[in-house]
């Protein structure tokens, strides 16, 4: 408990608002950036890397990516807070009888949704976790609250590896990999890059499923056997509202946006159009972001039953979106800086000289863990990390999905440590991060040994 209460402090008191860390980062790179790059023109070198800057932060290509990743998050956020989900969530709550089989069902069904969508089991996991702190509250069933909440957490140390997975999905877009290279590779070798690198190749891959079940049971083993073995906590809870209840329609236009008719009309239409213009990419296994979001609109309408429902859901979700609108492009930014200077080269030459093509999943893997703690964004990560990666990746001839994957692993196993991510379900769970942190952190090395390995020997 010691060591959980100096991480929390060392984070409060020396960590400053992911925003600032984003400024902060950014003037670092463009001191770095002085120091150890020369200008490429008559230009004074400051006034070049601020060009570099600037060009990078309204990368039109990237600018897309930030808002496809705020509909992943909005859109989970949206389908948790239907009906359906809402009574699936009460009726996992009824399969409670005691704190160890708690532990177990929140940490299975969160780890299984992330997997799906880590927008929807953000949230999902923790209203769950609430839910069933409620239902042992109500039923006298002793349980380890603090436990159940890092339960809830758990689906954020899987996501990055499923499919909503922000690199996985990005180097599954065709011509992505050549927008984010441009400006790093020479002509020849970036004409020799893939298209797309499939999610077949990725996600969906033999290596990457197997990885997945082996946390699924390791992970869902421990929450069991620590709700066994740890003592019980008191807390009092009030219920939990899914969302207000809805007005009636007042009559005239109003009508339309309560009309179940139309809204199912509405959502069925996308899924057609889905089911048209990507029924060759799901029979591939190819997910792309566009796909996903675009499923997720379709559902999350039909879902709700009306316009005003889905809408209310969405005033409620769009908050949570606040750091990916104004920090992406900060990142963006320093993408620009790297690869406008030459940094990522000099980085690459680097990874290169003291790596091999067995070793450099590995230090992928550590090092996205190390950014995930002061970058804590799959998508932000990706679009700083990603250049070096890949560029290292080609010059060791590593390939290119296994240095995709060794990354997108490293950046969702620190999310066990870094706290950014958990604030949605602290507010939901009312715990405090001191208090989930033993045990996220217990997931932590566990999954990481389990990541690792499977760099290693898949």
């Amino acid at each position: 408990m010691k060591l959980t209460s100096l991480i929390t402090d060392l984070f409060k008191r020396y960590l400053p608002t992911p925003f600032t860390i984003a400024v902060l980062l950014t003037l670092l790179t463009m001191v770095l950036a002085l120091v150890f790059t020369e200008s490429s023109s008559d230009k004074n070198h400051f006034l070049e890397i601020l060009t570099y800057w600037e060009s990078g932060i309204w990368n039109n290509d990237l600018l897309v990516f930030g808002y496809q990743m705020m509909l992943v998050l909005v859109l989970g956020h949206v389908l948790v807070l239907s009906t359906p989900v809402s009574r699936l969530i009460l009726r996992l709550v009824k399969l409670v009888k005691n704190g160890a089989n708690a532990a177990l069902l929140v940490a299975l069904s969160t780890m299984l949704v992330a997997f799906f969508n880590w927008g929807l089991g953000l949230i999902f996991g923790a209203i769950l976790a609430r839910k069933v702190g409620e239902y042992a509250q109500e039923h006298n069933i002793p349980i380890n609250y603090p436990l159940i909440g890092a339960a809830g957490y758990a689906g954020l140390m899987v996501w990055h590896g499923g499919i909503s997975g922000s690199a996985p999905l990005k180097v599954a877009e065709s011509g992505h990999l050549q927008g984010l290279m441009k400006n790093v590779l020479g002509t020849e070798d970036l004409q020799g890059l893939p298209r797309a690198i499939a999610s077949s190749s990725t996600v969906f891959s033999g290596s990457n499923l197997i990885i997945f079940s082996a946390v699924l049971l390791v992970i869902s083993f421990l929450a069991y056997r620590l709700g066994k073995t740890a003592p019980a906590t008191s807390f009092g809870l009030n219920t939990y509202r899914f969302e207000s209840e809805e007005k009636k329609a007042s009559g005239g236009a109003d009508r339309l946006d309560h009309s179940k008719f139309f809204a199912f009309g509405f959502g069925a239409l996308i899924l057609i159009a889905f089911a048209i213009q990507y029924s060759g990419m799901l029979r591939t296994m190819n997910i792309t972001p566009n796909m996903l979001n675009f499923f997720m609109f379709g559902m999350a309408i039909l879902m709700h039953g009306s316009i005003k429902s889905f809408l209310s859901a969405v005033e409620n979700a769009i908050g949570d979106t606040s750091g990916i609108l104004i920090q992406f492009p900060m990142y963006f930014g320093i993408m620009g800086i790297m690869a406008g200077s030459g940094m990522v080269n000099g980085i690459s030459d680097f990874f290169v000289s003291v790596s091999t093509t067995t070793t450099m999943p590995i230090f992928t893997f550590f090092s996205a863990g190390l950014v995930n703690v002061f970058v804590p964004s799959g998508g932000g990560q990706w679009a700083v990390q990603g250049p070096l990666v890949l560029e290292s990746a080609l010059r060791l001839n590593v390939p290119l999905p296994k240095a995709v994957m060794a990354l997108a692993y490293g950046d969702q196993i620190t999310n066990m440590l870094q706290p950014f991510w958990a604030l949605p379900l602290l507010g939901i769970t009312k715990l405090k991060a001191k208090q989930i942190l033993p045990y996220t952190l217990i997931f932590m090395f566990a999954g990481g040994l389990i990541y690792l390995l499977g760099l290693v020997f898949l």
